[in-house]
């Protein structure tokens, strides 16, 4: 007998069973039926992969739901069939019932018996590379730290196999700030982080001498945020080199170098033992996002992220500017009151923020998020907050504050990547998951980044940067199968499989801690 013929994908997904638009599976052409449970439509127009086609008619005013929930309202009318975007689709008012604490989830099953093959910590934490920092606290040192930190290649680093690399993170602030004021604090935060990171067997820290920042607090304060965190400190190495101190350019470079070498053997004296995937701390991102991140790869990625909850670990929902218009599906997922009430408190800063400049929320959605199907912030973060997966919201950081609890948390951050995945990093994350249906080709350091692909067309077209492939949900393959996927691949990468963007080796530049305040 022949073989039954092979079950084509659909040409449109319906979401959910309240929404009144659908997502094109492929483009559909003017005069193309497509079929949804509801019966047969004809498109309207040409629409385009990724994007909304009304599933009936919708008049002005009328909601637009997608995910069963709100993303906006009709600014004029709309004929089932016809393309929705844009041109016919606006934010408009939106009225959330936050209903704080209402639907907390039981716990889930604990996932028992798995681990990974890391580094263990002074301080019990748990380390997935392996790391040499050398952290300018001040934009005026941000050279002379990377003059240091490169002065140490590959070859020279041959003898001490068990060091992934000497990184130099730099930015682009450390003075023109409030002393102890919340920018201040921030970046002390930031460079305590990263120093006291798990990932960070030993570092230094490279200043000018005069700056508000890390330098400030040891002169005037002589108390930056305890430094000791496990790394592998030299017996007697300043922590802090000044380069006013040292005598300038060339002299710190020099003092620099010769601390790095004194460090090279203690920290390479270091080998993987099996740690407990309790220990995964997972920094959820999307970046460069399409219609499709809400469909696969969040998703997916938030099945991934209840397992590492389930295994007793941690898993950190950021972008607070892309959870605007769905923190209501949070608020009633939190443990307590107190804690929907600490988002709540993020979601109001963020409006209050962004109006002193003029902007509203709603501007977040870029060019590149609409070329791929994207209309409105709410169809955004609706999609973007998939990457929390199911379970209890136990708690809402500050940005690079390090968690005190476990289970699965938000971080107070921007949309922005780079700035985004600095908090998280800063505040522990020694695993990256980023999400990417437009073709992000991020990576950071000192914590390995997975990218995930929303659409197969994107990664067969940047496989050289993606490391799994999302879009295999849309030919069939369950979202809670490719979650165990991706958590089968975390455990990998803390183990030490190298991930696609440090085959490239991307991470340096893209250290970009997030600071709010004027520059004085």
């Amino acid at each position: 007998m022949p073989s039954a013929p092979p079950t084509l994908p659909p040409s449109v997904i319906q979401l959910h069973p309240a929404d009144n638009v659908a997502v094109a599976a492929k483009t559909l052409a003017r005069g193309q039926q497509f079929t949804v449970s509801a019966g047969p439509i004809t498109a309207a127009g040409e629409v385009r992969f990724g994007h909304k086609v009304a599933l009936t008619a919708i008049s002005i005013g009328q909601p637009i739901l997608k995910y069963g929930q709100v993303i906006g309202y009709a600014v004029q009318p709309i004929s089932a069939g016809e393309h929705v975007h844009s041109h016919n689709l606006h934010l408009g008012e939106l009225h959330l019932d936050y209903a704080k604490a209402s639907e907390t989830p039981p716990p889930t099953t604990p996932i028992t018996g798995r681990t990974f093959d890391g580094y263990l910590r002074a301080d019990g934490r748990a380390g997935t590379r392996n790391y040499i920092a050398v952290i300018s606290t001040v934009n005026c040192s941000a050279s002379v730290a990377k003059y240091v930190a490169h002065a140490f290649d590959q070859r020279r680093l041959a003898d001490f196999p068990n060091i992934d690399g000497i990184v130099p993170f730099t930015h682009q602030s450390g003075c023109g700030m409030q002393f102890g004021g919340d920018a201040h604090n921030t970046l002390n935060r930031v460079m305590a982080g990263i120093a006291r990171h798990p990932n960070i067997g030993g570092y230094l820290l490279i200043g000018l001498g005069c700056e508000t920042g890390a330098m400030g607090y040891l002169l005037q304060r002589e108390q930056l945020i305890q430094l000791d965190g496990g790394a592998a400190q030299p017996p007697g190495a300043p922590l802090v080199l000044s380069m006013q101190d040292q005598g300038g350019t060339a002299k710190t470079i020099e003092a620099g170098v010769a601390r790095l070498a004194e460090m090279l053997p203690r920290v390479n004296d270091v080998r993987r033992q099996p740690i407990p995937a309790s220990e995964i701390v997972l920094a959820t991102e999307c970046g460069g996002s399409d219609a499709y991140s809400g469909v696969t790869a969040n998703p997916a990625v938030g099945a991934a992220a209840d397992r590492v909850v389930a295994a007793g670990g941690i898993s950190i929902l950021s972008e607070t500017s892309e959870i605007y218009g769905a923190e209501h599906l949070l608020t009633r997922r939190a443990t307590s009151v107190e804690v929907a009430d600490k988002l709540i408190e993020r979601i109001e800063w963020w409006k209050r923020y962004v109006a002193m400049f003029g902007v509203e929320l709603d501007n977040n959605p870029s060019p590149g998020n609409k070329e791929g199907g994207l209309t409105t912030i709410a169809e955004k973060s609706l999609g973007a907050v998939a990457k929390a997966g199911s379970t209890a919201l136990v708690d809402v950081l500050q940005y690079a504050e390090p968690p005190t609890s476990r289970g699965m948390m938000v971080m107070d951050t921007p949309g922005y990547d780079p700035a985004s995945v600095t908090g998280m990093v800063a505040g522990g994350a020694n695993v990256v998951v980023f999400t990417t249906g437009r073709g992000s080709c991020f990576g950071c350091k000192p914590s390995p980044s997975i990218k995930i692909a929303t659409n197969t067309p994107m990664y067969e077209r940047m496989v050289d940067d993606m490391d799994i492939n999302a879009g295999e949900i849309l030919s069939g393959v369950s979202v809670d199968e490719m979650g165990a996927k991706i958590f089968e691949e975390i455990l990998a990468v803390a183990s030490g499989k190298p991930t696609k963007s440090e085959a490239l080796g991307i991470g340096e530049e893209e250290f970009v801690p997030w600071l709010v305040g004027p520059t004085l």
